[in-house]
């Protein structure tokens, strides 16, 4: 959630900037000769009763424009093929859910690497909780993320011709930070309202959320949180990632032993210090079908795309509280990704997608011996 103030400045200088000139830049952009397209959707939402916007990489063959996906003074961006031809096929989808405060463009690094490995990544900007579209009182109704991915679910799976390389009875997820939240409520993670309204009660549990909360004047214990304990359970999803879950901790053990798809939880950072509020280990031991691991020499920021070499200078002098571009320092924020690349990509690929209507469609056959 400390992201939010300078993310939102950041991107709505850029968005200023690019306003008068993206047309300009894309025609003169030079022809795309890649294999990773990327295009742009919009979902209806009835939780917000308003359309949720979402971009969609995937396997792609040379042509049309060669463009830079996100990227500012303090990240870099990844190249793609503006609206290229797809590759021949339909392909498994996976739905990416960002964090508190950031939002689609900062995972170019993953959405790329997945697209090349024949995979389609569809990832929402949730509304309230995106740069440039944040605040403390829509962070807290952490309800409206998973039922954001399911509309979207619901946008591609009843409009198949406008997405005819995405394959519906393919679909997983994967979470970053509040994202992590919102991939383990979709496979059927359940919030304590209690637990959530007590969540600020004993300080911030090594993250900056509480303060954040209380600088927007938010006090959890006199809101109304009954509709975080709702089933958000999607059956269309068969399996999820999960990489350092907000507010795991309040979420009910009888709701994590009820999940059944396989499910990778992932912790940034050597596991003595990860911060207690996104600590997963003993949340993944009671989901029968998890596993957990922990990826060294990272942190919980590791998950942001690269920064630049301006990046934490710029970060410094905005202000920003949270380190938003270092790492535990024994490796480059580059390494860390692959090593995450490879993680989730090993995952996806240790189960057999399997075409049924019932949720037991996605069978793992090797990981949960």
């Amino acid at each position: 959630m400390a992201q939010f103030k300078l993310l939102t400045k950041i991107l709505a200088i850029a968005a200023i900037l690019g306003l008068g000139t993206w047309g300009i830049i894309y025609v003169s952009a030079p022809a795309y000769n890649g294999t990773v397209g990327i295009t742009y959707g919009s979902a209806y939402a009835p939780v917000r009763d308003k359309s949720v916007d979402f971009h969609v990489w995937y396997p792609a063959t040379p042509g049309r424009r060669d463009v830079t996906v996100g990227g500012n003074g303090v990240f870099h961006g990844t190249r793609a093929g503006r609206d290229a031809p797809s590759a021949e096929g339909r392909y498994p989808v996976i739905l990416v859910s960002h964090g508190a405060g950031g939002n689609a463009t900062q995972f170019g690094w993953i959405a790329s690497k997945l697209a090349k490995a024949g995979y389609v990544v569809v990832l929402p900007n949730h509304p309230g909780t995106t740069s440039r579209n944040a605040s403390a009182e829509a962070a807290v109704r952490v309800w409206e993320r998973p039922a954001d991915i399911s509309a979207v679910i619901a946008e591609m799976v009843e409009h198949p011709q406008a997405y005819p390389f995405i394959d519906t009875d393919r679909i997983a997820t994967l979470g970053f930070s509040a994202g992590g939240y919102t991939a383990m409520a979709l496979a059927g993670a359940r919030v304590d309202p209690d637990a959530l309204q007590n969540f600020c009660d004993n300080g911030d549990q090594g993250m900056s959320d509480c303060a954040f909360l209380k600088r927007g004047g938010i006090d959890l214990h006199a809101m109304d949180l009954s509709p975080a304990g709702q089933d958000l359970r999607d059956p269309h999803i068969r399996a999820a990632v999960i990489i350092d879950p907000g507010i795991v901790s309040t979420l009910t053990k009888q709701s994590l032993s009820t999940i059944d798809i396989p499910m990778l939880v992932i912790n940034l950072g050597e596991e003595t210090h990860v911060p207690a509020g996104v600590y997963a280990r003993p949340a993944a031991e009671m989901i029968p079908s998890a596993r957990y691991e922990i990826v060294p020499d990272a942190s919980h920021f590791s998950f942001l795309a690269q920064c630049t070499a301006k990046g934490a200078e710029i970060l410094a002098r905005e202000g920003e509280p949270d380190p938003l571009c270092d790492d535990a320092g024994g490796r480059a924020r580059q390494a860390i990704h692959d090593d995450l690349s490879a993680r989730i990509l090993g995952f996806l690929e240790t189960f057999e997608w399997q075409v049924k209507t019932d949720r037991t469609a996605l069978l793992d056959t090797t990981a949960l011996q």
